[in-house]
Parts: C-alpha cells; structure tokens; sequence
C-alpha cells in the first residue's frame, strides 16, 4: 500500500492529484510524520465535481478533504485561479492555504510542430466550415448545449460538426442529433489518435463545458493557432482567454450565446496569434517552473 511504500522509499517530495487520491495521501503521510513533503492538487471545480460521482467512498473523501487540506502544512496547488477561488469560497479552506499553477499541457517547442494530415474526411476535404470539439462524451462537457446551439448556427451558417471522444451519453447525443436534424452535418468519430491534427485543420473549436478546472483541450487547440469559442463556465476559459481579450467567450451553459459567438467567429478573420502566445503559459517548462517554486518556497525545508 502506499504508507509502506513511502515508508520505504523515503521521498523528497510528493505531489498527489485528484480529491480522493488526496485523501489517501494525506492520511498515509500524517501516519508517517512526513507531511511537511507532501503537496496536493485539486484539477477541477471543487463545489461542482464533488457531484460528478454517486460512489459512497468518493462522497465521504469529497466531504472530508478540506478538513484534511487544513491539517497539512503545504498550499493545494490549483490548476487555476478560478478552482483555487472556489475551494475558498465553498469550503472551509482558507487563502492562505491554496496557490496555483498552470497545466504541463505542451511540449516547449510545440510553436515548431508541424501537423500531419487529418483523420475526419469533412477535415480533409472541407467543403464548408467545420467546427470541431473533443472530450468525454459526459454531462459535464456539454456537448447536449453545443449540438442545440449548432441547430440555431445552421439556420445561418452552413457548417459541419465533428466532435471527437467517447462516453456514457452517445446514444442520448445521437438522439439528439437525428431529432435536431443535424444527421447529414454533425458526426461523432469517437476517439482520434492525433486530436491536434484535426484540430489545426478545422475552421473552429468549440469548448461548450458545464464545469472545468483548466481545460487541457482549450489549450491544446489554441496552440494549433485555430480561432476558438468557449463556454465561460467555472472555471479556467476566462483565465486562459484573457476574460476575451483573445478568444471568444460565450455564457456558460447557453445555446444562444454560443450559438452567437460561433456565428462571429466564422465570420471574422481572427488574429490567432495571441492565442498561440498565451498557450506558452502552459508549456512543460513553465509549469516546471511554478511547481518547483512552490515545493522549494512553501517551507518545507
């Protein structure tokens, strides 16, 4: 278990991700009297992933983590401002108590990447613009509000739809493409092995999410240099976005606002320049950067 192998591996530091993984962590360091090693993260909106799973165990770490983040001598490393705001204001961990630090989400040299040819044949041979998303087909990215704010798209724009993963709600969204009548302009592929190829090839790409902490996928699609429209769902678009300086932002879970943006966007010649610029932020050797001045200045030594 993991309080034998810290026992006997000695670490210098440990760096624990995900709430109910914190939980473990935590108690097997406490156990330990090594917690002055330990760091933890939160990846996502504590106050709405807490939600997210019906599983007793998840429920009960969920409920007893904060308590926990207060008893440990290091901040929990958010992976935004936003999230690291959110577990101030819904719980009852302090400030003081929480840092934050961007994603390792690009390689350092991703400005030189060329991409290979895409997988999807709309992306290969693109007759009219296509748009582009990806992620878990699950509630929470909210691919339900994108497929209804496409319908009203179509209405003005003819466009396509690609939108990328799998889930646990593609019967519901292929229902929900037929009874939109989107058959013949949207299709889910399932999973791609080279996202960002079909990213860089679309036209545009849409983040609809309910909830995210700091979306990867946002990041990953900007670096491509394609135009992109997200949702201003908590937390993390408007942080990466600049609040819109350089990215279009519609309001969170609203088919007529996303619907509006894309609209815009496929209208305007957009500079995508800033968003490649703002996508360094997330390259591995800056968020190397921020995590080693937390481990080395958060008093551990």
């Amino acid at each position: 278990n993991l309080r034998k192998h810290l026992k006997a591996t000695q670490p210098d530091k440990i760096i624990s991700a995900l709430t109910h993984v914190n939980v473990i962590a935590i108690l097997a360091c406490l156990s330990l009297g090594i917690s002055k090693k330990l760091f933890v993260s939160e990846r996502n909106a504590f106050s709405l992933d807490k939600y997210v799973s019906d599983e007793a165990l998840i429920k009960v770490a969920y409920a007893v983590a904060p308590w926990l983040y207060r008893a440990i001598p290091n901040p929990v490393i958010a992976v935004s401002k936003g999230v690291a705001q959110d577990l101030v204001d819904t719980t009852v961990v302090n400030s003081k108590s929480v840092t934050s630090a961007p994603n390792p989400v690009l390689d350092d040299d991703f400005e030189s990447k060329n991409y290979g040819e895409p997988f999807h044949t709309w992306l290969k041979d693109k007759k009219v613009p296509t748009i582009v998303a990806a992620g878990r087909l699950a509630p929470q990215k909210g691919f339900d509000i994108l497929l209804d704010a496409f319908a009203l798209v179509k209405d003005q724009v003819d466009a396509r739809l690609v939108i990328f993963g799998d889930g646990q709600l593609r019967d519901p969204l292929k229902a929900q493409v037929e009874e939109l009548g989107l058959n013949e302009s949207v299709q889910m592929p399932g999973y791609v092995t080279a996202p960002l190829n079909e990213m860089a090839a679309s036209d545009l790409f849409v983040l609809s999410s309910r909830f995210e902490g700091s979306p990867n996928v946002l990041v990953e699609a900007m670096s491509t240099g394609v135009a992109v429209v997200a949702a201003n769902c908590p937390h993390g678009p408007s942080e990466i976005l600049l609040s819109g300086d350089i990215g279009y932002l519609a309001d969170a879970e609203s088919a007529e606002s996303l619907a509006q943006n894309i609209i815009l966007a496929l209208s305007e010649r957009v500079d995508t320049g800033p968003l490649v610029k703002r996508a360094n932020r997330y390259t591995v050797r800056n968020a190397a950067k921020h995590y080693r001045e937390i481990l080395t200045f958060s008093g551990t030594n």
